[in-house]
C-alpha cells in the first residue's frame, strides 16, 4: 500500500470531513486517519466502514499506510487464504524501502520472530504442529480445578476487607497464576512476574527489562525440564518430534504466555465489568437464563481481548472488500470491528448465546491454540468469584471508571468493588457463600421441604364406595426445616432378603452395601 489511495472503487478524494464533536479527528494532510491518534475507535470504525465500506484506508505511527479490514466475511477470507496473505512482515513494502525505522513504536508487534505465529509452509506446520501437541496433554479436569483453587486463594486476600480493586488483584494475577502452573513453573508465580508482563506490554522505559526478568524466567525452565522432564507443557513442548531448539522453545513459552495472559486478563475484566454495570446481563445470569460461559462468549463477542492484530501481509496483488491490494500492502485484521459487522449482527443488543463466530481468537492457520484455557480461566474463575461474593457491587459510578486504549486491546484500568465481609475458605473446598459444617449424613436426599403424604393402608383403612378420599396438605405449608428428622430415615434401608426360588424377581432387590457405597461416593470418600 502506498500513501496515496488507490483510486479504483470509489471517489478519488478519500478526505474525510469529521462532523463537529466526532472523536475521529486526527486526520493526516493525505486525508487519512492516523489510528494512533484517535480517542474513539469504535466510532472511527463505524465512520470508515460507511464511507469507504469493509475495507479501510488508514496510517500507523509515522504516517505508515495501512489497510484496517472490517468486514467478518473480509477477515475471514484473509486469515484463511494463506496463498495470497502472510503473516510474515519481511514483505511488507514500507519496511524494505526503509519508511519502517528499526525504532517504529510498533515494531515489537510486526517484527518477525521464529515462531510459529509468523511462519509459513513447513515450518509452521513443524512449529505449530509441537505447540498444538503439547496444549492437547493439559487435562481440562485437572486444569479447572487448579483455576479453582487460584480463585480462592485471590479470593482469600481480600475477602475479609469487604472491598477489593478486582483488576489489580484479581483479573490481571489469575490468568499468571494458571499459565505458570500449565507452563510447569509455579514458583516463579508471584507480584514480580505480574508486573513485568503488564509493564512490558505497555511499552514503557523499563520494558525492555521487564521483557528480560520474563524470559530469564524462561530460560531456566526449559534448561531445568531439559534435564528433568515432568508432566508440563514445558516438558511435552520439548519432548515433541519437531525437536525444537532452546532458543524455539524459549520464544514459544514467551509468546503462549504473554498472549494467554494479556488476553485473558481483558477477558476477566471486560465480564466482570458487565456483569457489575448491566442489570439485564446480571438477571439473566443470576435467574438461569445464562450460563457463565455464555456470558464469557457475550463479552468475546462485544469486548474482544484483543481490538487488531497487526498484522497481515499480502504475497500478490489480490482485492480484497472492493479495494485493490497490492503485493507488500500490510493489513490490520480488525476484530472488533468485524464482531458488530451489521451483515452478521444487524440488531447488535440481540444476544449471540450459543454462537462462536466472533474473531476473538482470530481464524485460520494461525487461530489461537489456546483458546480454550482462555475460556476456562474466565468460566471458572467468574463463576467462584460470584459464588464467593454473591453480593458484589460496584463502588465507584460507572462513567468514573478509565480504559488504556490502544489500537490492540482496549485495557480496563481498574474496577473497585464492595461486597459483605466474608471468612477466609480453604482453597480444595467448593465455594460457599458462608462456610457452614456440614450437616448430619442422611439417607436420602431430601429435595423437598413439603412433608411428604401417606395414606393409610390397610382393609379398615380402605373407604366405602363414594367416600372422598383425604387430601395431602396443601403445598403451601411447609416441613418445618427445624423439625428433627426420623431416625429411621438416618439409617439406610433394609436389605430384603430374597426367598428361595424367587429368581429374576429376587434379582431385582438392592444388593447388600450399594447404599453405603453411595454415600462414600456423595461424601468424596
Amino acid at each position: 500500500m502506498t500513501p496515496e489511495p488507490h483510486p479504483l472503487t470509489g471517489p478519488d478524494d478519500l478526505t474525510p470531513a469529521p462532523p463537529p464533536g466526532c472523536p475521529a479527528h486526527a486526520v493526516a494532510p493525505t486525508g487519512l486517519y492516523r489510528l494512533h491518534e484517535v480517542r474513539d475507535l469504535r466510532a472511527l470504525y463505524r465512520r470508515l466502514r460507511e464511507e469507504h465500506g469493509p475495507v479501510a484506508p488508514v496510517l500507523l505511527h509515522d504516517d505508515v499506510p495501512i489497510w484496517v479490514v472490517l468486514g467478518h466475511a473480509e477477515n475471514l477470507h484473509m486469515v484463511r487464504t494463506p496463498s495470497q496473505f502472510t503473516r510474515d512482515s519481511r514483505i511488507w513494502t514500507p519496511l524494505v524501502d526503509g519508511r519502517v525505522k528499526p525504532d517504529h513504536p510498533l515494531m515489537p508487534h510486526f517484527a518477525w520472530q521464529p515462531v510459529c505465529s509468523y511462519a509459513e509452509g513447513e515450518e509452521h506446520l513443524r512449529l505449530r504442529g509441537a505447540v498444538t501437541s503439547a496444549v492437547a496433554t493439559i487435562d481440562p479436569r485437572r486444569l479447572r480445578r487448579h483455576i479453582g483453587r487460584a480463585t480462592q486463594r485471590l479470593v482469600n486476600r481480600f475477602c475479609e476487607r469487604g472491598r477489593a480493586e478486582l483488576v489489580d488483584q484479581f483479573a490481571e494475577h489469575l490468568p499468571m497464576a494458571v499459565m505458570c502452573e500449565i507452563l510447569g513453573m509455579p514458583e516463579e508465580y508471584n507480584d514480580r512476574i505480574v508486573q513485568a508482563a503488564r509493564d512490558m506490554l505497555k511499552g514503557t522505559e523499563t520494558a525492555i527489562a521487564s521483557n528480560e526478568y520474563v524470559m530469564d524466567c524462561l530460560r531456566r525452565l526449559t534448561a531445568r525440564r531439559r534435564a528433568e522432564p515432568a508432566d508440563d507443557f514445558t516438558s511435552h513442548l520439548i519432548a515433541d518430534p519437531a525437536r525444537l531448539s532452546d532458543d524455539e522453545v524459549g520464544a514459544h513459552l514467551r509468546v503462549v504466555l504473554i498472549a494467554s495472559y494479556e488476553a485473558t486478563a481483558n477477558l476477566l475484566a471486560n465480564t466482570i465489568r458487565r456483569v457489575l454495570t448491566d442489570p439485564g446481563f446480571r438477571a439473566q445470569l443470576n435467574g438461569g437464563q445464562m450460563t457463565v460461559p455464555q456470558a464469557v462468549e457475550q463479552s468475546l463477542w462485544d469486548e474482544p481481548p484483543f481490538s487488531t492484530i497487526l498484522g497481515y501481509f499480502a504475497k500478490e496483488d489480490t482485492e480484497l472488500g472492493g479495494r485493490r491490494i497490492r503485493r507488500g500492502d500490510g493489513l490490520l485484521l480488525g476484530i472488533a470491528p468485524a464482531n458488530v459487522d451489521p451483515r452478521v449482527r444487524p440488531d447488535l443488543p440481540a444476544d449471540m448465546q450459543g454462537n462462536r463466530s466472533h474473531l476473538a481468537f482470530s481464524g485460520g492457520p494461525h487461530e489461537c491454540p489456546g483458546q480454550d484455557i482462555g475460556r476456562a480461566i474466565a468460566d471458572v474463575g467468574v463463576d467462584k468469584l460470584l459464588m464467593r461474593l454473591p453480593d458484589l457491587q460496584l463502588d465507584c459510578p460507572e462513567e468514573e471508571l478509565r480504559w488504556t486504549e490502544s489500537m490492540a486491546s482496549q485495557h480496563l484500568v481498574e474496577l473497585p468493588v464492595r461486597f459483605s465481609p466474608r471468612p477466609q475458605q480453604d482453597v480444595t473446598s467448593q465455594p460457599s457463600h458462608t462456610p457452614m459444617p456440614l450437616p448430619q449424613q442422611r439417607a436420602a436426599w431430601d429435595i423437598s421441604t413439603v412433608r411428604a403424604f401417606a395414606a393409610p393402608s390397610g382393609p379398615e383403612h380402605t373407604p366405602a364406595a363414594g367416600t372422598p378420599r383425604p387430601r395431602p396438605p396443601a403445598a403451601s405449608a411447609p416441613w418445618p426445616r427445624t423439625m428433627p428428622v426420623p431416625s429411621t430415615l438416618l439409617e439406610p434401608p433394609p436389605v430384603r432378603e430374597a426367598p428361595a426360588g424367587a429368581g429374576a424377581a429376587g434379582a431385582r432387590d438392592r444388593p447388600a452395601g450399594v447404599w453405603q457405597r453411595f454415600l462414600r461416593w456423595w461424601r468424596g470418600e
